[in-house]
């Protein structure tokens, strides 16, 4: 099979513009005639200075970060953001909100309770995260150093369409890893937001961090250096060797999404991808099904089961020979999961949706 024929719906690592990897590629030996690849150079080269200040002021015109914030290009992964936000936000206080919609508000939970006492102000566990429960009905504790949500649980599939209220001067916290650039958001609305890179930024092994200036210097007095935010803002992330090419990868990634119109741009084509794959399902007559309810599904991970899972693998097996991987769902919920995210275009999703009828008649 022609492998450039292949559509990745992994959930992360996943799908890159296939023009960003075209560009890293004729870039690998020789990056803009300095003779380096851009994995050799030094990290305090002006050739690498030259690619991270391009990447985040890229970065910031996406967004519109505001003057008064700072971004930060850190390792670790979105999962180490669960111990550093505590023991960076924290402050003089002792408390944090957080809203439990899933599998990675739950790990962030898990590890928050590590080092802060943890108010869950809202759960929809009660229903199998079907649901967001309606904001009126949270119970935030005013005296809370922050309050921390997942915006869309890549394993459930469970996506808030809104970004919460701030109350009480209670910053917000965000966990914007797997719909971070997928559609436009007021940054000036948030405390801090982070996102693992490895599913609409680049490559796995970076973490992106954008926090307001004001939350700094908030720090545990015997937190590890190389885990305060502080230190990586003074350091312009240079304090220690960053991770150089998820860097520059992620650099081409933003202004490969300038070129498709901008973060309005893309969200555009998200909302038409997600259609077109929630119109197959809920027209399958039962065939295939999510139990999302319909305000809250995910744009970017669509999850979805067979009627009968006696199917499943031959689904897979058949989707595979079509040139569509990557299509099991998480081991936590079982099923399907197809992750359509900004660098899946859009003929990748029509065609997983011809051959999701195609199966349905067949084996209907």
């Amino acid at each position: 099979m022609d492998m450039a024929k292949v559509y990745n719906f992994s959930a992360g690592p996943a799908v890159l513009p296939h023009q960003v990897l075209a560009e890293a590629q004729s870039e690998l030996l020789d990056w803009h005639g300095s003779g380096m690849s851009v994995m050799e150079m030094s990290h305090r080269g002006k050739e690498f200075m030259e690619i991270i200040h391009d990447a985040e002021q890229d970065l910031r015109q996406l967004m519109g970060i505001p003057a008064g914030y700072k971004v930060l290009f850190l390792q670790g992964g979105a999962s180490l953001q669960f111990a550093m936000a505590p023991l960076n936000l924290l402050g003089d206080k002792d408390s944090i909100d957080i809203v439990n919609t899933g599998h990675w508000s739950k790990l962030a939970i898990k590890e928050a309770k590590r080092y802060a006492k943890v108010n869950v102000a809202a759960s929809s566990e009660d229903r199998n995260f079907c649901y967001i429960p309606e904001e009126a009905s949270w119970q935030r504790d005013p005296n809370a150093a922050y309050l921390h949500y997942t915006s869309n649980e890549t394993i459930g599939g469970l996506q808030f369409p809104y970004t919460p209220a701030e109350q009480h001067g209670v910053p917000l916290v965000c966990d914007m890893s797997s719909d971070f650039l997928s559609r436009e958001i007021d940054v000036s609305r948030f405390g801090m937001i982070y996102a693992g890179a490895q599913k609409n930024i680049g490559p796995s092994g970076l973490t992106v961090l954008i926090i307001r200036e004001g939350l700094l210097g908030k720090a545990r007095a015997d937190i590890p250096t190389m885990l305060n935010y502080q230190v990586h803002a003074d350091a312009d992330s240079m304090y220690n060797t960053p991770g150089t090419y998820p860097i520059y990868i992620a650099g081409l990634v933003f202004k490969w999404l300038k070129e498709q119109g901008g973060v309005k741009g893309i969200a555009t084509r998200n909302e038409e991808k997600a259609g077109l794959l929630y119109h197959v399902i809920d027209s399958s007559g039962g065939f295939y099904s999510t139990h999302i309810e319909q305000p809250f599904r995910s744009k970017m991970n669509v999850v979805f089961k067979l009627k009968d899972e006696a199917l499943d693998e031959i689904f897979l097996l058949e989707a595979r020979k079509n040139g569509l991987a990557q299509l099991k769902g998480h081991r936590a919920v079982g099923g399907m999961r197809a992750s359509i995210y900004n660098a899946m275009p859009i003929e990748g999703v029509k065609s997983l949706v011809n051959f999701m009828q195609d199966f349905a008649r067949q084996y209907g």
